[in-house]
This record gives structure tokens, sequence and C-alpha cells, in this order.
């Protein structure tokens, strides 16, 4: 039995299976493309390594699609046999192969408060902490994540392994959260302590463009770029980011250059960075900029997407690209796909029926909510689709745009009220008041 550099207990008895497995959560806290090859180099060495099949089941679950289902239940099943391999492993593996059956079988708040539970004695064990606030996000928990943060807090200190990473994801919280000074103070001081935080960095943005602070904003992440630039995909989501500045400051060449050159250099099907290309060109449309053909790339990955309905986020994000190309027949078979998806069982299924149906019908634009109360429940349930207070503003934009078209300003003010809890009035949202 070792005990890893970030204290989690495993039964591997192989010394280069351990440095690995650090390695790929090391990759897992930096965004680093390294990950997935850290992760085959420890079941190289250890074949049984609990912690890497259970590691490589949830990777597969996070991204989202219909097609890595099966390579997560492939790798819960290797994690299983890995377990009886070694006499039932040890206390931390069995917890992490616990979370994982339920994460697979589609229960992510489950899963992650089985983490908490089980490491409740060690709150600011890194990765099953790492691994439950993913989680969390995909459900857009931030009270989940606010309270695992702090009990994380509670033990912290710059000594424990990981301690950048704990406090970027502390920071996060805190913003979703609208607590934005103390969000940037602990963003600010998760980047000191760990200049490879992302997470952390990406925390400060958020507090920036929360604000309406745009200078700050752009200066944060171009200081950084050596950072963010060495990411996985995420850099893209942090470009989406730098160019959400640029859009509120009307420089829209900026925004199509960044678009083309770092939030889509290429295409790609990955749920992210749909919805981060979808978002921006959604706004950008809203704003009267011509994008030019770059919807059709979008619109034909969204067409093969159309029955995947995996996570309601990005389904949502897919119906905005076939409606934005007049694909009304992909779009209205993507709809029935979301309203069967509140027939199965498992999270995504409740926010279907709850969110997910009625976002998607007023997106199809053959829906809309019927009074104040339906409004009400569709904002205020809004955060179950996942992702953040900036992701989802999207939806609130495209909700406030429907009411714009009706005329309706008492829908108007009422979303308007929402939203101000939560950011600085922004140039897109007074242009959509102004067409009403």
């Amino acid at each position: 039995m070792i005990r890893d550099s970030y204290d989690l207990m495993t039964s591997t008895d192989s010394d280069p299976a351990r440095q690995a497995f650090e390695a790929a959560v090391l990759g897992v806290a930096a965004h680093r493309p390294s990950t997935a090859a850290a992760l085959t180099t420890t079941l190289a060495a250890d074949p049984d390594h609990v912690g890497a099949h259970a590691l490589t089941g949830f990777a597969n679950l996070l991204l989202a699609r219909s097609e890595t289902a099966a390579p997560a239940a492939t790798a819960l099943g290797r994690a299983r046999a890995a377990l009886l391999a070694r006499d039932g492993g040890t206390a931390d593996e069995r917890i992490l192969v616990d979370a994982l059956a339920l994460a697979e079988a589609g229960y992510f708040g489950a899963a992650a408060d089985r983490l908490d539970a089980g490491f409740a004695d060690r709150p600011a064990l890194f990765p099953p902490f790492k691994i439950a606030h993913a989680l969390r996000f995909m459900l857009g928990d931030a009270a989940g994540m606010l309270a695992a943060s702090q009990r994380a807090m509670a033990v912290w200190d710059e000594d424990l392994p990981a301690a950048g990473f704990l406090l970027g994801c502390h920071a996060f919280a805190l913003e979703e959260h609208g607590r934005y000074d103390a969000a940037r103070a602990a963003g600010e001081r998760a980047i000191a302590l760990e200049p490879r935080d992302a997470w952390g960095l990406h925390a400060v943005s958020h507090v920036h463009e929360m604000r309406g602070d745009t200078a700050r904003g752009i200066d944060l992440l171009e200081a950084n770029r050596d950072s963010w630039s060495r990411c996985n995909n995420f850099s893209f989501h942090v470009a989406w980011h730098l160019a959400l500045f640029h859009l509120e400051r009307g420089e829209h060449e900026r925004v199509l250059q960044l678009y083309d050159d770092e939030v889509r250099p290429r295409p790609s099907d990955d749920f992210r960075d749909m919805a981060n290309a979808v978002s921006l060109l959604w706004r950008l449309r809203q704003s009267g900029v011509a994008v030019g053909g770059r919807w059709h790339e979008l619109a034909e990955i969204a067409h093969a997407r159309r029955a995947d309905t995996t996570l309601v986020f990005a389904a949502l994000h897919n119906l905005a690209a076939l409606m934005a190309v007049g694909a009304r027949k992909a779009a209205l078979e993507l709809v029935a796909a979301i309203e069967a998806k509140d027939t199965e069982t498992g999270d995504q299924a409740r926010v279907a029926a709850s969110v997910g149906v009625p976002l998607a019908h007023l997106i199809a634009e053959h829906g809309a909510f019927a009074d104040q109360r339906a409004l009400d429940n569709l904002l205020e349930g809004l955060p179950s689709i996942g992702g953040s207070n900036a992701q989802r503003d999207v939806f609130v934009l495209a909700v406030a745009r429907v009411a714009g078209r009706r005329g309706d300003r008492v829908a108007l003010s009422r979303i308007e009220s929402i939203r101000h809890g939560l950011r600085a009035e922004d140039r897109l949202f007074r242009t959509i008041e102004l067409r009403a």
C-alpha cells in the first residue's frame, strides 16, 4: 500500500505507477493535455491501479457524450476487478469506485455526495475533492461546490498538497455565489501559490466579467497567457472569456479574430468547445455583427448530435446552432429527444423535465413562458442545466429576447432584476431592451 503525494491511499506496489498517477492528477488540476497519456502510463506500470481506472471512468463521464458511456462503464468494470485483485483494495479506492458507480448510473450529485461523505475526515484531499467539484459543476450545484470548498478551507494551509488548486476551486465557488471580493482575493492568492492554476485564474476573470470591469479582465488574461495557453481545450474557454470582454467593449473585429484563432481554432464536437462557439456567435448576431459562414460548421456537428441528450446543457447549445441556420426539422428532432429524456432516470432526466423542455421550446421558437410564474420557474431552475453563471447567461438572454419580441416589459424587468443580482448592466441586454 502506498500513500501518494496527495495523501490518497492506494493498493499499488509500483512506484512508477504512483508517479504516473500523480502526473495524471496534476494534469486534471492544471487542465493539461498530458492527462490521458499519464493514465495510460499508470496502467502500463500497474494494470490493477484502481485510482487510474476510476479517474478514467470519471473523465469519460465528464465528456458527456453518448459514445463515452461505454468506455466509462468499461473503466468501472476494470476498477471493480482491480479491487478484487487487490483483496478489496484500500478504503480510499473503494470510495472512489462507489462514487464512479453512482455517476455511471447517471447520478452525479449522489456521486459527489459519496465522495464528500467518504472523505469527510480529509475534506482537502485533492483527487476526490476535484472530482466532486467537477461533478457538481456539471449540475450547476454552486451550493454544493461552496459547501465542499468551505470544508476544505477549514483545514487548508499553504503546505497542503495542491494547496493552490484547492484555493482556486474555492474562488470559483465564491464567485458563483456573487461573493466577488472574496472570490477575487482567493483566486489571486491561488494563482500566486500555483501559477499553473488556470481554474483559479478563470475564477478571477469571472469576477471581472460579472462586475463589468473589462479592462482588468483583458489585462488579467493577457498577462497570464503563458499559463492558460498551455491547457487542453480549456484554453479555448479562457479565450472565450477574453472575447466576451472585447465584445462588451464593442470591439467586434477583435472578437471575430479571437473566435477564429483561439476560441474555435479547429472543428470540435466536444460539448464545451461547442458551448463556447455557439454562445459567442449568438451574442455577436444579437449585437448585429455579421459572422459569415461560421454557424454552418457548428450546425453540421449539432445535426450529427441531434439525438444525443446525454447532457441537456450540450443539447440546448446544439439546438441553438441548428436554429441559427434554419435547420428546423433537425431542431424539432432534437426538441423531441429532450422531451423523451424526461422519461428516463438520473440527474439529466430531472433537468430535462424541469428546465430542458421549456427552454428547448423557447429556443425552437414554438413556445414561450405562459405567465410570470412560468418565467420565474424557468429562471430559478436554470442553474440545474450546469455550467457557470456566465455560460448560462446566453439562455437568460434568449429568454429576454423572447420577452422583448413580445413587448413584455414586465418580464424584461424581472429578468433584469435577477441578472442584476449577479452581474453589472451590459451592452447586449441594453440592446434587447431597446428593441423591445
